[in-house]
């Protein structure tokens, strides 16, 4: 199939992918010639990809033609979806068009609609800090597509030391298939080349949520140190404390529905809502109001400019004076 529709918020994953592709498709002595790497954000750009596509291979192998952030599947411009349409059906079948997202298709949009009728879609979707189940899942299927073989429990051991952080969790099974050699990795190799367990935006969160600022500022301190963007732990934060505003709230008017609760809180496996009302029990819906306005004036103050740590001490201490 000459279209292919890859998306998720797995960059390692989809980056796995997409050179799998290109190793599979594209003779490496026409790499120069048959391979375009394109930034869809560009609309120049966008509409070369397009171009490019209909364009037949020369020498041996195919054409492919990778286009980042992919604009196609979101709203963009009436005349780039224009070209779109009149491309669609002209691309041949000697070439492949990727189109990289990381965010999931608008099934609304008419492009989106045209194109999932033609083209191969793949989604790579990182799970939930509270997905256990989908954390180990995340390491057994990383180590299939690494070749990385397992021991019983070695998932499960890397899932609660890494998370949800897949380009991590690539290097680690990578630096543990060196380590084991032919044999599978055991859990024994994974505490003691891996590490400790992990700290997440969810554990900041509580202890924030218990009024511990030391607890909190030492685990900020960790992630910052671990290589963690201090915007994506703001967004974390922020979608953590907002959700236990919600439920507080819905709770507070006498809502009890687990389902109606998640729906409007914008949580995705409603057994999650059970969790939630036991971390916000006795704390009324003014303490998570103070705690997403210092979080918020966190993020505030990293975009003007703040040293990150200093911006997180600062907001965090705040937050639990109050």
């Amino acid at each position: 199939m000459p279209i292919h529709l890859y998306w998720g918020d797995d960059e390692a994953a989809r980056s796995r992918a997409v050179d799998e592709l290109i190793s599979r498709e594209v003779d490496p002595a026409w790499h120069s010639i048959n391979l375009t790497r394109l930034d869809g954000s560009d609309s120049t750009q966008a509409a070369q990809a397009l171009s490019e596509a209909r364009t037949p291979p020369f020498g041996s192998g195919s054409r492919l033609v990778l286009v980042q952030r992919s604009p196609f599947t979101s709203p963009c411009s009436a005349e780039l979806a224009g070209q779109l349409d009149a491309c669609l059906d002209l691309i041949p079948e000697s070439c492949h068009l990727v189109l990289v997202s990381s965010g999931k298709p608008d099934a609304r949009l008419r492009t989106t609609k045209a194109l999932r009728e033609r083209a191969l879609e793949k989604s790579f979707q990182l799970p939930s800090a509270w997905d256990g189940a989908g954390q180990v899942e995340l390491v057994a299927r990383t180590a299939r597509e690494l070749g990385v073989k397992l021991a019983a429990g070695a998932a499960e051991a890397l899932a609660e030391t890494i998370g949800s952080d897949s380009a991590r969790l690539s290097s680690e099974l990578e630096k543990l298939a060196l380590y084991s050699g032919e044999a599978p990795v055991q859990v024994a190799a994974v505490e003691a080349l891996v590490g400790g367990h992990s700290t997440t935006s969810l554990a900041v969160g509580e202890a924030l949520l218990e009024g511990n600022a030391g607890a909190a500022i030492a685990l900020v301190d960790d992630l910052l140190q671990a290589g963690e963007p201090p915007l994506r732990l703001v967004a974390s934060l922020t979608s953590q404390v907002r959700g236990w505003l919600w439920v507080s709230l819905l709770e507070t008017r006498g809502e009890q529905d687990v389902t109606v609760i998640a729906k409007a809180a914008g949580i995705g496996n409603p057994k999650r809502i059970y969790v939630m009302r036991r971390q916000i029990r006795g704390r009324p819906p003014s303490r998570l109001l103070t705690l997403l306005a210092q979080v918020l004036e966190v993020e505030a103050a990293l975009k003007r400019g703040a040293e990150a740590g200093e911006a997180f001490r600062d907001g965090l201490l705040l937050a639990t004076a109050r």
